[in-house]
């Protein structure tokens, strides 16, 4: 079966955890902070918190934030749900704004109709760096500082993605980035998060709100130590740690980093060659933006096919090829139907959901097998 994802772990990762596993530390240790240097240094934040995953780190942010009960938060209805429900978990309402037709990211464009037109600016706007191509940041920087949100990038899909001549995660136009470390991810920690940031105050908060709120620096507490076994919990938190296992995989990873991008996007050149003659429409890539690739995401020519999605999915997976789907639009799902939300708000996400289909996309897949999945897709559709 050709998966439409798949990590890589090679015997320098194996090497890495098996380290850990020998040392004294398998969490809370030295490997940690190691990870989080790596990431900062090579994303040029200042910086880096690890997490137990891109969920835990979206939550810890809006936290961070500020985001309450009463708070409000807009997000793109194309992503995985975590991008909303972190703003539910801080008992903060949700709204959405739609995508870009183009680049599937959030429209900026519609983003800044729906500030002129509401009454109420939300606390919190995180736009979401689809199959990892940055959303146009600079502009959505420009609107938070002319209305007063503050911006958390969801770079989930991200990880050695580049905007603007700098790399997604140095947090210039934003308050706060989120990568997720998932195994399909561009690289992974089997399971993990980080939140990256240029603001000390909020790096505090995100170090806090990851550990219980516990602290046992001295500056930090209400009053003086006991004794060097003290600690005090000085905020509520969260037991979000990431472990030194996961974080010795992760930095191994990161060697290989940039070898992952370059072989994602020399495959998705290939893909836009390959597919120029089928009835679908291959992804957009703004001149701004150096995608990482997390995913290939085409849409169907309705027009031109006559058989459904469904049918399509069916035939590839006779084929051994698994599709997938990025995503269900968020609005849409029963809980938020339930919270007053309905489909006819984001129409062009709405398009997007009739049309779209990701297509296989790893490091590993080979030329041969990616000829495979096209021939199938040519045999199927035309």
């Amino acid at each position: 079966m050709i998966y439409y994802g798949k990590q890589d772990v090679n015997n320098e990762d194996i090497r890495a955890v098996e380290e850990v596993l020998r040392s004294d530390f398998l969490t809370q240790g030295p490997a940690i902070e190691r990870f989080e240097k790596r990431v900062a240094e090579y994303c040029g934040a200042k910086y880096a918190v690890a997490v137990t995953n891109a969920t835990s780190a979206l939550h810890i942010g809006c936290k961070a934030l500020g985001l309450t009960d009463g708070g409000l938060l807009w997000t793109s209805p194309i992503t995985f749900v975590a991008s909303a429900n972190c703003g539910r978990y801080c008992g903060a309402d949700v709204d959405f704004v739609d995508i870009d037709d183009r680049t599937y990211n959030m429209s900026v464009d519609a983003l800044e109709a729906k500030l002129k037109s509401t009454e109420r600016i939300p606390n919190v706007v995180v736009p979401v760096h689809l199959a990892g191509q940055s959303c146009d940041m600079e502009r959505i920087h420009e609107l938070s500082k002319r209305y007063g949100f503050s911006v958390m990038e969801d770079a989930s899909h991200a990880v050695g993605a580049d905007y603007k001549g700098g790399k997604v995660g140095s947090c210039r136009y934003s308050d706060l980035t989120v990568f997720s470390f998932h195994p399909v991810k561009i690289i992974t920690t089997g399971e993990g998060g980080m939140l990256l940031t240029n603001n000390a105050e909020l790096y505090e908060k995100l170090k806090l709100y990851r550990s219980h709120g516990i602290t046992r620096d001295p500056a930090l507490m209400t009053h003086e130590p006991d004794g060097q076994w003290y600690y005090q919990q000085i905020d509520l938190g969260f037991n979000y740690r990431m472990t030194d296992i996961q974080a010795a995989l992760g930095c191994s990873q990161m060697d290989r980093l940039d070898e992952f991008v370059s072989r994602r996007r020399y495959l998705a050149a290939r893909y836009d060659e390959l597919l120029k003659d089928l009835p679908l429409k291959t992804p957009y890539q703004s001149e701004d933006t150096n995608s990482s690739w997390h995913i290939y995401v085409v849409r169907l020519d309705r027009s031109a096919v006559k058989k459904s999605k469904v049918q399509i999915f069916d035939e590839m997976r006779a084929r051994d090829v698994a599709l997938n789907l990025h995503y269900i639009p968020v609005h849409t799902q029963p809980y938020y139907e339930r919270l007053g939300h309905r489909p006819e708000e984001c129409p062009a996400a709405m398009e997007y959901y009739a049309e779209a289909f990701t297509l296989p996309l790893y490091y590993r897949l080979t030329d041969e097998q990616q000829d495979y999945v096209v021939e199938s897709l040519r045999e199927i559709l035309l």
